[in-house]
C-alpha cells in the first residue's frame, strides 16, 4: 500500500512549475496520484512521477492562456514573482491576494 507524505504546498499558495513554463495557484491537494490511468499513461516513462506523493489542483497560466493543472509535488516550486495571476477562476476559490498565497472565500489560508 502507499504510504502518502505530508504535503508540502497548501491550498493557496502560488506555484510554478519546476521544468514547464506555466504558474498558478492551489485550489486542491490529493495525498498520493488520484487521477485516471489515462492521464497517467500520457506521461512518457521516463518523466513519470512517483504516485506515493502528493498531488496538486492548480488554476494554472502561461503566457497564452489559462487552464486547470494536476501536477506532482517534486515538479513544483514556490513562486516569488509578485506577478498578478489572471486566472479567470481565481474568485470562485479565492477572496483576496496576501503576498504570495490567496486567502479561501471563508478567509482563511485553506
Amino acid at each position: 500500500m502507499v504510504q502518502p507524505r505530508t504535503a508540502k504546498f497548501q491550498i493557496g499558495q502560488i506555484v510554478r512549475h519546476r521544468t514547464f513554463p506555466f504558474r498558478g495557484v492551489i485550489f486542491d491537494v490529493d495525498p498520493v496520484f488520484s487521477n485516471t490511468e489515462e492521464w497517467w499513461d500520457a506521461i512518457p516513462a521516463d518523466a513519470r512521477p512517483s504516485r506515493d506523493q502528493p498531488f496538486y489542483h492548480l488554476l494554472a497560466e502561461n503566457a497564452e492562456t489559462e487552464y486547470v493543472a494536476y501536477v506532482s509535488e517534486q515538479n513544483l516550486l514556490i513562486d516569488n514573482s509578485d506577478e498578478p495571476l489572471r486566472h479567470p477562476q481565481i474568485p470562485d476559490y479565492f477572496s483576496e491576494r496576501r503576498g504570495d498565497v490567496y486567502l479561501t472565500r471563508n478567509g482563511g489560508l485553506n
